[in-house]
């Protein structure tokens, strides 16, 4: 049995195949980003579902991709915890991006390939090698054009009273915004960085109001000029992306595009079902 794993920060999704890739089951825990969580709570997520605890000791391989593993110090021990639980399986960590980029990218094509979702990341992959100009320094400074940026600005527009009235009175009505509530989450909670991420679906409800595009826009433009335009071949190769904020706001991310001459590529919600044919193919 191969276990294949998609992980962001809000949620991991798990597909369970054979060497046909015959998909077995299928499941989804809460997201295992190390740079978050430590060993214990990682365990914890992923007992919490039966079909990955009582299927454990039948793994042969585990093949995890996941945010926060951009680093050889994170993917060791991400590899250390799963190695223990999974013991009897041949364990390879990689960050989110080679995700993907097997599931956006032909074999052997060039590409830059983005992820847009509770967090951000870009890259360019040569059809072999995955290369990097921006080392992330993570959600609190970094995460351009990613819902818990979109929604930490959302939060920050509210509490400046910058918002315009109508659309404060519709986000007092989907989320609670008392400030005690607030600081809980951000403080005190796990996971911050999807707290916030959960109002960037109100700024993608309202985003035909001019406010919201405003917010949307200027994400987009900083992204585009923090990170795509870091590779100079960034007009001559298609730009793909993965993640929930591409998915969902994909006009913007066009009319964006089209001003700065770049050409989009794909874009996917979840990378998942792209890995199935690329680990049966390949493995």
């Amino acid at each position: 049995m191969k276990l294949i794993v998609d992980s962001g920060s809000t949620k991991a999704d798990w597909i369970a195949i054979n060497d046909a890739g015959k998909v077995l089951f299928t499941t989804q825990t809460l997201g295992l980003n190390p740079e978050i969580l430590n060993g214990d709570e990682i365990i914890t997520r992923i007992s919490d579902r039966f079909d990955i605890l009582h299927n454990k000791n039948e793994v042969t391989h585990l093949f995890f991709y996941g945010a926060g593993c951009g680093t050889d110090r994170m993917k060791n021990s991400l590899s250390e915890v799963f190695q223990q639980f999974f013991s009897n399986a041949f364990v390879e960590v990689n960050e989110d991006t080679y995700a993907a980029v097997y599931a956006t990218t032909p074999k052997g094509e060039s590409a830059i390939v983005s992820i847009l979702g509770t967090g951000s990341n870009c890259s360019f992959y040569d059809g072999h090698i995955l290369h990097q100009k921006v080392q992330s320094l993570g959600y609190i400074i970094m995460d351009d054009c990613s819902g818990n940026v979109f929604g930490k600005e959302l939060i920050r527009k509210y509490y400046f009273n910058k918002m315009p009235k109508e659309l404060a009175a519709e986000l007092e009505k989907e989320y609670n915004m008392d400030p005690d509530f607030i600081k809980n989450k951000l403080y005190k909670e796990p996971n911050p960085n999807a707290y916030m991420a959960t109002f960037a679906k109100f700024l993608i409800k309202h985003k035909d109001t001019d406010f919201c595009r405003k917010i949307i826009f200027k994400g987009m433009k900083s992204f585009v000029k923090n990170y795509i335009k870091q590779f100079e071949n960034c007009k001559e190769v298609p730009n793909h992306f993965v993640g929930s904020i591409a998915f969902y706001l994909k006009e913007e991310l066009q009319e964006t595009f089209d001003k700065y001459d770049l050409q989009l590529g794909n874009v996917l919600r979840r990378p998942i079902d792209g890995l199935i044919a690329y680990h049966v193919a390949n493995k």
